[in-house]
C-alpha cells in the first residue's frame, strides 16, 4: 500500500472532493473514472488526455496497469510512472478502480462495505476511507520530543 506522506493523503483528499463535486464522473471514461480522477489530481492532465493516452494501446486501467512496463515508452505507461512516483503502487491503482482493498474496505462500517465500483458515491466512501487509513498511519508515525521537567526551556 501506498506509504502515509502529507502530499499522498492530500491527493487522495482533493480527488475525493473533486468526484464529489464533479458532474462528469464516469467509470467507463479512462480520464474521468475512480483512477481517472485521481492521475488528473497527481498529473495535472485533463480527463481527456489521460483518455487519448489510453486509447493508444489497449485496455481499461486494470489492463494497463497489469501490462505496465516501465521503459516501453508508451504514454500511458509513463502517466502510471508518474503515479507510482507519487507514491501509489500499482495494487493500489489497481484496487481503487475496483474498490477492492480489504484493508481500506474494512474501515468502512460492516453495512458500508458493499461498494459498486462504478458508482460515485462509493467511490467518494473508499476514497475517504483510504485517508483515514493514511492519516492513522502517518499519524502513528511521528514522534514529539517532550522535554524532562528538569530540562531548562528557551526563554524567548
Amino acid at each position: 500500500m501506498a506509504k502515509a506522506t502529507e502530499t499522498l493523503i492530500e491527493a487522495l483528499r482533493n480527488t475525493s472532493r473533486n468526484i464529489e463535486k464533479s458532474s462528469l464522473y464516469q467509470w467507463g471514461h479512462m480520464g474521468a473514472c475512480n483512477c481517472g480522477f485521481l492521475a488528473q489530481e497527481v498529473t495535472k492532465l485533463t480527463k481527456a488526455e489521460i483518455h487519448r493516452m489510453a486509447l493508444q494501446s489497449y485496455g481499461d486501467w486494470s489492463e494497463h496497469l497489469n501490462d505496465y512496463c516501465l521503459v516501453s515508452g508508451l504514454p500511458f505507461d509513463n502517466l502510471i510512472s508518474k503515479l507510482i512516483d507519487f507514491g501509489f503502487d500499482s495494487d493500489d491503482l489497481k484496487h481503487l478502480e475496483k474498490l477492492s482493498d480489504p484493508k481500506i474496505v474494512s474501515v468502512l462500517p460492516p453495512d458500508e462495505r458493499n461498494l459498486c465500483f462504478n458508482q460515485k458515491q462509493d467511490v467518494i466512501k473508499y476514497l475517504n476511507a483510504w485517508v483515514r487509513l493514511l492519516e492513522d498511519e502517518f499519524l502513528s508515525s511521528i514522534s514529539i520530543r517532550v522535554p524532562e521537567p528538569t530540562e531548562k526551556l528557551m526563554e524567548v
